[in-house]
């Protein structure tokens, strides 16, 4: 099915590339500034969700406690929400990227849940650990 312990896998789901496409889509039209922190988001994209704005000075250990914190609604409904990072910049790894993947998948094992954290830039999605992405030059709504 291209999910495979919260990470994606090639070929993936068409309800999930339709779900992180709305992510790219939502954060393209919604992010204005061009400097802006890295948020976390939790839940379903263009539905309901939580997000979560970054500061660098967080460690580990705080990490895993906000993604447990943002998942305790979905977890006592026994849903498992999308998890995604939204960031400026290249699609390229970046440090935010690993950090908060290392923290969701910590998250992930205290639960008893396979949780994977995909990035979402204004123009591509990937995961980090495997290196599924999708890009697009320009992202618009379709009609």
């Amino acid at each position: 099915m291209g999910y495979d312990g919260g990470t994606l896998r090639e070929p993936v789901d068409r309800a999930v590339q339709r779900l992180l496409r709305q992510a790219v889509l939502d954060h393209a039209s919604s992010e204005h500034r061009k400097v802006f922190p890295p948020a976390l988001h939790v839940g379903v994209p263009g539905a309901a969700s939580r997000r979560f704005e970054i500061e660098e000075s967080l460690d580990h250990a705080l990490r895993v406690d906000i993604v447990e914190t943002m998942l305790r609604r979905a977890v006592e409904k026994q849903v498992v929400p999308l998890l995604w990072l939204t960031r400026r910049g290249p699609m390229a790894a970046h440090d935010v990227d690993a950090a908060w993947s290392a923290a969701v998948h910590a998250a992930g094992g205290e639960l008893g849940l396979a949780l994977g954290l995909v990035v979402v830039t204004r123009h591509s999605w990937h995961d980090p650990r495997s290196g599924v992405c999708r890009t697009w030059k320009r992202i618009r709504q379709k009609g």
